[in-house]
């Protein structure tokens, strides 16, 4: 029987199949914190997810070209660079860690993150670039910053390349360089 919270059936998101999610998938993750509770983002925080997500990523044949730590929310943009790649496997990885660390805080993950497949015309730079950037424009939308660049959460993770950051002016460029090298 489906869980019941405020009235309503909850029951398990829809998924498409498991080879969306492998491969070179490009997928936006979002993880919502249970009751949307606030109070768990800090320096420590972000620094700890780091290295958990570097940790997953590369675990798993992955890359992070954006991610985005909200107050009560995380956005991730995953892409696999190798056909073991599998999304669905790095992120219960990521969460059952991240899970663990804010329980101790008491917070916890919402039960299922969500989570958007990205169509083979979004995975082109110029359509993939529109949607990092609704992903790091999440602060200015919510009025916690007026440039995106002046969030303190956010940046992307790609194993083997510690020198790229996403606030660099030649990012994109080098990315797509990256990642075309890995095909």
């Amino acid at each position: 029987m489906p869980h019941v919270r405020y009235g309503m059936k909850h029951s398990n998101l829809p998924r498409l199949t498991n080879s969306a999610y492998q491969g070179p998938a490009f997928v936006h993750w979002n993880f919502s914190m249970q009751h949307r509770k606030t109070g768990w983002l800090n320096a420590a925080f972000h620094n700890w997810f780091r290295e958990v997500l570097l940790h997953a990523l590369g675990r798993y044949g992955a890359a992070c070209p954006a991610y985005c730590l909200m107050p009560d929310h995380v956005h991730l943009l995953l892409l696999g660079w190798d056909e073991s790649c599998d999304q669905k496997v790095l992120v219960r990885f990521l969460r059952r860690h991240t899970n663990a660390h804010l329980r101790k805080h008491g917070y916890v993950w919402q039960k299922q993150a969500y989570d958007n497949v990205l169509r083979p015309n979004d995975r082109e730079k110029d359509a993939f670039q529109k949607v990092a950037a609704y992903v790091l424009n999440n602060p200015v939308r919510k009025g916690l910053v007026e440039c995106w660049n002046q969030w303190t959460f956010l940046n992307s993770m790609i194993p083997g390349y510690p020198e790229v950051s996403l606030r660099d002016e030649d990012y994109w460029e080098r990315f797509w360089k990256i990642y075309y090298s890995k095909l």
